[in-house]
């Protein structure tokens, strides 16, 4: 909305205010308006939880410190989505549709988490949806998510090869052109590119959820992630960088810039509030938003398969739930103390703040590797 009236209307008598016809310039600006949006409503926000009585309930089976956490007020995601959403509404172009998608996945996200949080709070238990419910509307809404994305590449706007890391050449088409030309079986076509994105934003959204466990630890990785992505969606965008770097020019892509400079302001303005010891916890519907919103953006800009190292905490919680499940099921026998794997941290010792600023420096160290495969083509 700014962007329409400072830029599209007041510039031609303003012309100082073209300055905001830049990405960088709109993006810090959506930056520190999500961080003071989430500084300013965060209280507020608190207060009403607190009011409403609206506090976390811990299972009994995990450390017996966090018990001293019970009641400490939970949805605080919902703080975080506002200071996302305001911002990229107020700073980015509205006329480009991947912002929009950027905005559907991780409303749609948050509606799930708060959905389950309410149930939650509702029965006074640890339990919201049902795995099966929770699951299944995640992938609903990726599928959504994917449905647009193929819309948009018959426009020539979108493209659904694979950007894969190191080989600038190879890149797998995931549209089986075969039966593009049979009217029975066209659908089919873009099955496997449907279920690969299911796979990437469900998969990012259950990640971050999982690594929700210690006071800032997931809101925390979320800034590196988030950051990280900025860079790729500026550079993917921007013509000299992405002809220099070998990456498949998106012009449009470059207002997601904004989106996510807002959830790094977002994620910054909400650790105010959760770093150790936490005032709010920010609940499935922080957790879940997050990570469909990284996935999201993820799949727009065509870096799927650098998602494992942007987001390389939130892969190593998540697989490390998987290996506990499989090897329980297999063999009897537990391979980590407790999952998810910051759990078995606090079990053989490591205080909770270690542990937290431990896994910041390890998702710092996955981003800044993730950014160098850019030159590594």
């Amino acid at each position: 909305m700014l962007y329409w009236l400072l830029f599209l209307k007041l510039q031609r008598y303003v012309p100082p205010f073209r300055i905001f016809h830049y990405v960088t310039f709109r993006t810090a600006f959506a930056s520190l308006t999500a961080l003071f949006t989430a500084l300013i409503v965060g209280p507020l926000v608190i207060g009403r939880l607190r009011d409403f009585q609206i506090g976390q309930y811990i299972r009994e089976e995990g450390p017996k410190a966090h018990q001293k956490k019970a009641g400490t007020p939970t949805m605080g995601g919902l703080l975080i989505v506002i200071a996302i959403i305001v911002p990229t509404l107020l700073w980015a172009d509205l006329s480009n549709r991947f912002v929009w998608i950027a905005v559907f996945s991780t409303c749609a996200y948050a509606a799930i988490g708060f959905t389950d949080d309410y149930t939650k709070v509702a029965h006074r238990r640890n339990l919201g949806l049902t795995a099966r419910a929770k699951l299944g509307l995640q992938i609903a809404t990726a599928i959504v998510v994917a449905s647009m994305l193929i819309a948009m590449q018959a426009y020539g706007m979108y493209s659904t090869k694979l950007i894969v890391p190191f080989f600038k050449q190879f890149r797998p088409d995931l549209v089986i052109e075969k039966l593009l030309h049979n009217p029975h079986l066209w659908p089919l076509a873009f099955l496997p590119f449907v279920v690969f994105v299911v796979l990437v934003i469900v998969g990012s959204s259950n990640a971050v959820n999982l690594t929700d466990g210690l006071d800032g630890l997931a809101i925390g990785c979320t800034v590196i992630a988030a950051g990280a992505l900025a860079v790729l969606t500026y550079v993917s965008g921007h013509a000299t960088f992405a002809t220099y770097l070998e990456l498949q020019r998106m012009p449009q892509v470059a207002e997601l810039t904004i989106f996510c400079g807002a959830m790094v302001g977002a994620s910054i303005g909400f650790l105010w509030y959760n770093a150790h010891p936490a005032e709010v916890f920010m609940g499935d519907v922080g957790s879940l938003a997050l990570g469909g919103a990284i996935g999201t953006v993820a799949v727009i800009i065509k870096q799927e398969l650098l998602l494992p190292f942007i987001g390389g905490i939130f892969v190593i919680e998540a697989l490390s739930v998987i290996l506990q499940v499989g090897s329980y099921k297999l063999r009897k026998k537990r391979i980590f103390k407790m999952a998810p794997i910051h759990h078995h941290f606090e079990l053989v010792g490591w205080s909770e703040s270690k542990i937290i600023v431990r896994f910041w420096i390890a998702s710092l160290v996955f981003a800044l590797f993730a950014l160098t495969t850019l030159k590594l083509r």
